[in-house]
């Protein structure tokens, strides 16, 4: 996510305060649930803002130990006043729920018997979504609605137990597996409805369409939907850009930001391996407080060209290559940043001589646990801190080394999962200069 206003989050006391359900430690530290498949049908209201239906995923167990429970996380109920929450799960099938936890963000779903290593099983439930006022990732502006996170998706269990973390609206608190979807949208023909992956519409009943999105191999879907105006390109790599936009925005800015992802894709491409899903939604509002926000296959933007190849940039750095955002922000956000940096033709001279610490607590891989708790230093830390670091790794290994170490990382990583201790260990192999003072002096722990 671009920040263009810091506002106060919440604050780390709701963590301590909802609390966290007890961890089941997996033993051998392998992420599990593996290889999610959601199938999702939902039908629109006549404004887009309300959306009803089924959803189903079938997963598989990749770990040694047993799997009792899955975990849905319902992450937009942060936007609602739990227990009256936008996201509605009922009759669920394929294991008995608990209720909500986790300030509403977290469902416990027992199953009926244990699922061993590679024994595969389904939960489904029926699913309301209702989008709240307001220009957010989850949220109406006027006629258009966005609906980002709203898809319930299964959380993390791993080495350090399951990821139960709250909901961070300073940052990004997501963490998911690569997984498929297959989603379809029954909706008003007035609404363009630009989604995560490939779509393909067909008539529905009268004055409807059925919009049906595949994605394979992503972390997450959103859409959005409203009488936008859309065009397309495509990049000099094949990839076609679909730029929508709200009825405010002129049809020269969106050919502005047409160019910039058409460009900044290729230039992503050729420093990172070749972008893999085919096809990119632009979404175009310049009432977005936070600036933009990514999500696979899909962003939404304010008119700006920085922003725009940030978000971009985030297609490989949490996309392609995951991270936990709510323990490692940096390894998306400072990666996004350095990479619209390159993009920009900006060196970076200097800008490690502009740092400032607030205490000696401060880090760049700290949580958002912790920056949910000083808001106010996110941006010049994970952003600001954490892409000057990575111009100065670049200075200190050179930039070949930095270029290899980048495009290598990424291709060890691709659909998997990065941690700050793998980035350093990956770097250290790139180089003979010993890196040990330069992870001291960055303050990049881990």
């Amino acid at each position: 996510m671009v920040r263009r206003v810091l506002v106060s989050a919440t604050a780390v006391v709701l963590f301590l305060v909802w609390g966290v359900p007890p961890a089941a430690h997996a033993a051998d530290g392998t992420r599990t649930p593996s290889s999610p498949s959601y199938t999702v049908t939902l039908s629109s209201n006549t404004s887009g803002s309300t959306w009803t239906g089924h959803e189903s995923v079938t997963f598989s167990n990749a770990s040694a130990d047993p799997l009792t429970e899955v975990y849905l996380r319902l992450w937009d109920n942060y936007h609602g006043a739990c227990p009256s929450t936008p996201v509605t799960v009922t009759n669920v099938t394929g294991g008995t729920p608990s209720p909500l936890s986790v300030g509403c963000t977290a469902m416990k779903i027992a199953l009926p018997a244990p699922l061993g290593q590679g024994q595969s099983g389904t939960v489904g439930f029926d699913l309301s979504i209702v989008v709240p006022s307001g220009a957010d990732r989850f949220g109406r502006d006027g006629s258009f609605t966005f609906v980002g996170n709203a898809l319930p998706v299964l959380a993390v269990r791993d080495g350090s137990g399951w990821h139960l973390d709250p909901y961070s609206n300073n940052g990004e608190s997501f963490y998911s597996l690569i997984s498929d979807y297959s989603v379809t949208l029954d909706h008003p023909s007035s609404l363009l409805v630009p989604a995560t992956g490939t779509s393909s519409d067909t008539p529905g009943t009268s004055g409807r369409t059925v919009t049906k999105a595949t994605a394979k191999s992503v972390r997450e879907f959103a859409w959005a939907a409203g009488p936008f105006v859309k065009t397309t390109g495509t990049t000099t790599t094949g990839v076609t850009v679909n730029v929508y936009r709200v009825s405010s925005i002129s049809s020269g800015s969106a050919s502005s930001m047409m160019t910039t992802a058409r460009n900044a894709l290729v230039a992503h491409a050729g420093r990172f391996g070749a972008y893999p899903y085919g096809e990119v939604d632009v979404v175009l509002d310049n009432n977005f407080w936070f600036g933009g926000m990514e999500y696979p296959g899909f962003v939404l933007d304010v008119i700006s060209s920085t922003a725009l190849a940030h978000e971009l940039a985030h297609q490989w750095w949490y996309g392609i290559v995951g991270d936990d955002e709510y323990t490692s922000p940096w390894l998306d956000e400072s990666f996004a940043d350095y990479a619209t940096d390159l993009y920009n033709g900006v060196s970076g001279t200097n800008c490690w001589n502009g740092v400032s610490w607030q205490s000696s607590a401060e880090k760049i891989t700290n949580s958002m646990a912790y920056w949910d708790a000083h808001p106010s230093r996110y941006g010049t830390v994970v952003y600001t801190y954490g892409k000057c670091a990575l111009h100065d790794l670049r200075r200190a290994i050179g930039t070949t080394a930095m270029q290899n170490l980048l495009k290598n990382y990424a291709a060890a990583h691709w659909y998997g999962v990065s941690t700050t201790a793998e980035f350093k260990a990956a770097a250290q192999a790139a180089t003979s200069v010993d890196l040990s003072s330069f992870w001291t002096a960055h303050r990049i722990d881990g």
